[in-house]
């Protein structure tokens, strides 16, 4: 039987989340509110996008598509009703949202905590199933007493931002049984999940998605789930079946320096352990800029002040060391702070236009 659990108190009826406290945080009204809705049979909801596919805009999900998605998701991981969920994810997003759904379609507990940054600990009994970010993995991983709790998790999905190779080191190093989702708000969440494990990654569709790619390697999506048409993403792939591919970046980010392609994301997961080691907490991003000779220059910039020389010449040593001669950048920029959109993620093209 579906019921949310929120500080010892469970919910599961349309009039219990109705008559609920009023000195409840906003993160919780924005859960019993969709509970409600959801609970009294509405048919559609709007959401807002993160720009994945282009503009952010405010789109229309039908009840039918993110019933789809649940049990996509149940078909994929064989859960029930006796499954206990946790919801750390802001229910005012997609992600946060589809758990509850998740919890309503397969009659299940949910127990639902704020968004911090290692939620774990506030989960008060450990979960089979539950949804993180990266950020929030890697803070559970480095306090011993979420760690311990996190290994017992019988299925973690991670979403939001691609893993770093530190990061995936360490959950493999944990034998946490996770997986990286793949996905957006047009699709209702994910749509295809890759184990996490010492080999490359390799995502696995769930039942009923259909994937292809168009004539720039870029992935399309049809599923009950994303709605009668395909969705076209600019995610560059390589189709590997009918139903796995490999996660390679975003097409309008690719560099094309002297003729070979290169993708900024991918170098960022390879080299953020370096990054961290010498400036510890600092956003950076690749980028190609025009050359006369390359056609493009591969160029990394970090968010912050300028290191002194000698840190700057072991920081491209250990880089030089790491990535391959088309891979490793030719110069590093320094930058107070970079440009963002208004929902807070990073504008690479913005940043660079500013150099």
């Amino acid at each position: 039987m579906f019921q949310l659990k929120f500080q010892n108190q469970f919910f599961s009826t349309v009039a219990d989340f109705k008559d609920r406290p009023s000195d409840l945080p906003d993160f919780t009204k924005s859960a019993f509110e969709f509970c409600s809705d959801w609970l009294e049979g509405k048919d559609f909801f709007e959401q807002k996008t993160s720009g994945s596919t282009g503009t952010p805009k405010i789109i229309r999900l039908d009840r039918s598509q993110m019933i789809a998605s649940a049990l996509a998701t149940k078909g994929f991981f064989g859960t029930g009703e006796n499954t206990k969920m946790g919801c750390c994810l802001n229910p005012e997003y997609i992600a946060g949202k589809m758990m509850l759904v998740r919890a309503m379609v397969w009659q299940s507990e949910i127990e639902l905590v704020e968004a911090s940054s290692n939620p774990i600990l506030e989960i008060s009994e450990i979960p089979d199933f539950v949804a993180m970010v990266p950020l929030q993995v890697e803070q559970s991983l480095s306090d011993p007493r979420s760690f311990k709790q996190l290994q017992k998790v019988q299925n973690l999905i991670i979403g939001g931002a691609p893993l770093s190779e530190k990061l995936k080191a360490q959950i493999v190093k944990s034998g946490i049984r996770a997986f990286q989702t793949y996905g957006m708000t047009e699709t209702v969440s994910h749509i295809a999940l890759a184990k996490i494990t010492a080999d490359q990654m390799v995502y696995h569709t769930l039942p009923g998605v259909e994937i292809g790619v168009d004539d720039r390697e870029a992935l399309w999506v049809k599923s009950t789930m994303s709605g009668p048409l395909p969705v076209q993403t600019n995610d560059q792939v390589i189709l590997l079946s009918k139903n796995t591919f490999q996660w390679l970046g975003r097409v309008d980010f690719v560099i094309n320096s002297g003729g070979v392609k290169i993708h900024p994301e991918l170098l960022e997961a390879k080299v953020s352990g370096i990054i961290e080691q010498f400036l510890p907490g600092f956003q950076f991003f690749f980028a190609g800029i025009k050359d006369e000779k390359l056609g493009e220059k591969v160029i990394l910039i970090i968010e912050g002040a300028e290191m002194d020389n000698n840190s700057a010449k072991d920081l491209k040593d250990e880089l030089k060391a790491e990535l391959n001669r088309f891979e490793n950048p030719k110069e590093i920029f320094f930058v107070n702070h970079f440009i963002r959109t208004l929902s807070g993620k990073l504008d690479r093209n913005k940043t660079v236009e500013r150099l």
